[in-house]
């Protein structure tokens, strides 16, 4: 007679991308960005003139070519490439945590351990920014046609008090929110994994989706502190990038050591 063995039922395997996290530890993460940006101040507040002045330029270029109907995708779109542009504040948080310190130059001219791959991120990055503005100029078009841009001056009043402009808003909103979801995932922690570590884009976007799903609350925690301290910097006209960026640059290191690393508490 056989004997048919028993099944065993497989162990279920440790989830290795879980942190215990709180979702309040986001703040603890923003008071750590901005210990680091106090520590040696005058060089992140010089790295945040440098993002200031570079977002001006685009701006003031934007308007003087007459593309002012993508200053506000312009805008959003500032919050996928945010994580690229930060990578030098990375690594001021980086080396003081070995109790190093960095200059301006080191700062701007960084040599990550993944070489050449973080340039790749940049440049998947940047195609999804421009796919994001691509994809508001043809919600407004299927509102409002090829009515053209009405200025800056009358936008708003298109957008609140009009019935199309409103559903335009709410259609917008709703496909900016996607593909502000899906940047941000493949953009949280993908940057800082390659200045740190010697792995290749497309694994660190795959481990920064990974990491930001499994730790979804404390992510979203973060993503808003992140939206509103942006939303505040636009409010002064972008002067608050000065400060703000840096802080945030910091602080999302912070939040890479603490979710990266297995013994995270």
């Amino acid at each position: 007679m056989t004997t048919i063995p028993a099944l065993v039922p497989p162990t279920p395997k440790q989830n290795v991308w879980k942190r215990e996290l709180r979702p309040w530890a986001a703040f603890g993460w923003l008071a750590a960005g901005w210990r680091d940006m106090m520590t040696d101040p005058l060089q992140s507040l010089a790295y945040g003139v440098l993002v200031f002045v570079i977002s001006i330029m685009v701006v003031a270029g934007l308007i003087m070519f007459g593309w002012d109907f993508i200053l506000f995708p312009a805008f959003a779109g500032f919050m996928i490439v945010g994580p690229l542009l930060a990578i030098g504040l990375y690594e001021k948080s980086r080396k003081l945590a070995t109790g190093k310190r960095s200059s301006l130059a080191q700062m701007v001219f960084v040599r990550p351990k993944s070489g050449g791959q973080i340039l790749f991120t940049g440049v998947l990055l940047s195609l999804l920014m421009l796919l994001w503005m691509r994809a508001a100029v043809i919600v407004y078009a299927l509102f409002f046609g090829l009515q053209p841009f009405p200025g800056l001056d009358h936008i708003a009043n298109m957008l609140f008090t009009t019935p199309v402009g409103l559903v335009m808003l709410l259609v917008g909103s709703l496909t900016g929110g996607l593909f502000a979801a899906f940047s941000f995932a493949i953009s949280a922690f993908s940057i800082p994994m390659q200045l740190n570590e010697r792995v290749d884009a497309l694994t660190a976007m795959g481990s920064s989706v990974a990491l930001v799903w499994n730790n979804l609350p404390v992510m979203l925690v973060w993503g808003a502190i992140t939206l509103v301290l942006f939303l505040l910097s636009l409010a002064t006209g972008m002067l608050g990038l000065i400060v703000v960026f840096p802080v945030i640059g910091h602080g999302t290191w912070h939040a890479y050591q603490a979710i990266r690393s297995p013994n995270a508490a």
